[in-house]
């Protein structure tokens, strides 16, 4: 059997990290496939309620290297998303009644056609959310962001580990509290999660460890109460996510020891009524080269839509996407446990 330190130094390559999380142990093996409490439920296969969110990945390249993500991002990567990708996205859209384009990366803002396509996007009337790890808007290049964002109508969902200083730079590198700080206050003072101002800005809370995220409605309180208290920082919703066993979280599993305990956890944690909410059933995922996922995570294992439906978005056709089945595998019970996950939060 291989050690722990070969498994994580593969974790490069998606088959690999599809094969621990399936069969890393006998423990494991012994426990539920994803597939059969769908069946339990009668909600296999997964089938779409209707595609009503784009969510592009529109690059891996990122200003940070945070310990829990699961796409890898990190400022030596190059894969971007070139103009022609985004022109056959904005090509899609048209004539669509999908309402909202989530974009994603690494830190999206670096894409050198990030504005332009916001823009672009703006004129079609379709609402866009932009999520940030706030340390981004801090630096000269991208400090006029928070005024675009607010010209733009522009919908700011960001990263904070946690209100205090010390859990925060431990997730994401020292510094980042601060900087992170010191965004959200710029952003507060353009309008953004001011009661009735119309633009909003929300967190996103990503447990440290190897735990399920806590309750969000109780996380939201806790953060609007100590974050107003230190620093008069003003929000409107909190988004509790579950870190999915893959990439980089898969590795601190492995490196950590907590692989086993964490699926299990997750497991025996699915919770049906979540599992009817599961994000994959109103989105589709965009990869930065134009590839169709049913979700952001399935695309980081290149899990590519069904076969018998478009699988790149220059031949994309609403029609039979929303008719498509949901390709699912182990990962799928960090989207289905407890509260369930989304990148809209918990999902009951």
């Amino acid at each position: 059997m291989k050690s722990l330190q070969a498994e994580a130094h593969a974790l490069s390559k998606p088959e690999v990290q599809l094969d621990i999380i399936n069969s890393h142990n006998p423990t494991i093996e012994k426990l539920p496939k994803f597939g059969e409490k769908l069946k339990e439920i009668d909600l296999y296969p997964l089938k779409p309620t209707g595609i009503e969110i784009f969510q592009m990945n529109v690059g891996y390249m990122c200003n940070m290297t945070c310990k829990h993500c699961h796409v890898d991002a990190g400022p030596d990567r190059q894969e971007i998303m070139t103009k022609e990708t985004f022109e056959y996205c904005l090509d899609a859209l048209r004539g669509t009644e999908i309402h909202t384009v989530d974009l994603t990366g690494g830190a999206p803002e670096m894409n050198p056609h990030f504005r332009w396509f916001v823009e672009e996007v703006s004129k079609l009337g379709k609402h866009v959310i932009v999520r940030s790890n706030l340390t981004i808007l801090t630096t000269n290049k991208f400090s006029d962001l928070p005024e675009f964002f607010k010209e733009h109508g522009v919908e700011v969902t960001c990263s904070l580990p946690f209100y205090s200083k010390f859990r925060t730079d431990k997730q994401r590198g020292e510094g980042t509290y601060d900087k992170s700080i010191t965004a959200l206050k710029r952003l507060n003072e353009l309008g953004y999660g001011k009661e009735d101002s119309g633009l909003i800005l929300n967190l996103v809370y990503n447990p440290v460890g190897a735990f399920l995220p806590g309750d969000q409605e109780q996380l939201k309180q806790q953060f609007k109460r100590e974050l107003g208290r230190k620093h008069g920082i003003e929000f409107n919703d909190l988004f509790t996510i579950t870190n999915l066993p893959i990439s980089r979280f898969l590795k601190f599993l492995l490196m950590s020891g907590n692989l086993e305990d964490y699926m299990e956890k997750l497991i025996t944690s699915f919770n049906p009524g979540a599992a009817q909410g599961v994000m994959c059933r109103n989105t589709i995922s965009i990869g930065w080269d134009g590839r169709l996922f049913d979700c952001d995570f399935n695309q980081m294992l290149e899990m590519e839509t069904d076969e018998n439906t478009s699988q790149h978005i220059q031949d994309f056709d609403l029609a039979s996407l929303n008719d498509r089945e949901i390709k699912i595998d182990q990962h799928c019970f960090g989207c289905t446990a407890g509260a369930g996950s989304s990148c809209g939060g918990a999902t009951v």
